[in-house]
This record gives C-alpha cells, structure tokens and sequence, in this order.
C-alpha cells in the first residue's frame, strides 16, 4: 500500500492550455497515468477566467469551491446551471458534458474528483466533528480548515493524506475549533 503526506504548498502548478487557470494534482491513479488513460484522479484548481471545462468522456466529476467568489457551471442547453458559491459543498456532474463556466467575482479555487465510470466510484465528504471514514482501497484526506488528528497522523490546514492499493479507514477527530476536512473514498464500481 502507498501512504503519502501532501501540503497545498508545496504541490506545483500546471497552468491550463487555454490559460484560464492552474491545476495542482495531489493524486492520479495508477501513478504517471496521461489524462486520458486514469482510473482516478484529484487535485486543486485555480479559476481565474471564464471558459469551458475540459471534456471528460466516461468520468464522473465532483467539484467542491475552497476558496473565492465562486463560479457558475452550465450548460448551453440548460441541463446544467449550478451557482459554485458556497465553500466545502461537493457538486457531482459528468464529465461528459460540455460545461461552461464564469466567474462570479475574483479567482477562486475548488477541490476535484473524477472517477473513470464503470471501474471506480467516489464518495466525497466534508467533515466539521470527529467521524469514521469507512475502509476503501484508494483515497485522500486533506485539512480543509484547522488542525486534525488521522488515526496517528497529525495534519494541519492545507495538509493531508493519500492512499492507494490498501484498504485505509480513518478515526478523524478536530484538534482545533471550527476544522473541517474533506474524505474522499475511491472504491471499485
């Protein structure tokens, strides 16, 4: 099994090619796989202009606003219209569709997911008290907001864990008031 610690500030930047934003990967499995070829994959981005998502045939997305104004998803055919406004509230959609984007104020940045449909689920939590994370074989866990105690690890905001190819559970519990901390559980679909 692969455990590895992460921090926010550290993680480099790989601005995007149409130069709207930047991209922070915390995980990509299996490791060194292209864009087109994951089984899962998260990370960080900065929206610093409006313009279309990367189409992502046969992946389920979850989005979740960190930091920043916020962002309105869409589609053009209105299937889609979702205000990106609210801190720490995952919004799950497909990648398949054409989602465009604008901002709603400054840059800002969100946490996300994407599963490649048929082989692997996720399950994205925000926690705000001590919990249980069930097992799962792939995963990450970052401090959103103050500092928590994972089973025997401590991270701190903007710290976190992820995991691979072992079955991990966790026992989060705050160690500082108002924390919060993002469980995503990777399982096999």
């Amino acid at each position: 099994m692969s455990l590895l610690r992460f921090s926010r500030a550290t993680l480099p930047a790989m601005p995007w090619k149409n130069g709207g934003g930047t991209t922070q990967q915390i995980a990509s499995w299996p490791q060194g796989a292209a864009l087109d070829s994951f089984g899962w994959r998260v990370s960080i981005a900065t929206i610093a202009a409006a313009g279309p998502f990367s189409v992502f045939a046969g992946v389920d997305r979850s989005i979740m606003l960190l930091e920043g104004d916020g962002v309105r998803l869409f589609t053009h055919d209105g299937r889609v219209d979702h205000a990106l406004d609210v801190p720490h509230r995952p919004f799950a959609f497909s990648g398949d569709e054409a989602i465009d984007c604008t901002l709603r104020g400054a840059a800002s940045s969100d946490f996300n997911v994407m599963t490649r449909r048929g082989l692997w689920r996720a399950d994205v939590r925000v926690l705000d008290r001590a919990s249980s994370v069930e097992a799962a074989p792939h995963g990450v866990v970052l401090a959103l907001r103050g500092t928590w105690r994972l089973n025997r690890d401590i991270c701190r905001e903007g710290e976190g864990l992820w995991w691979a190819d072992g079955t991990q559970a966790w026992q989060p519990t705050p160690e500082s008031e108002h924390a919060r901390l993002v469980a995503v559980r990777i399982v096999p679909a």
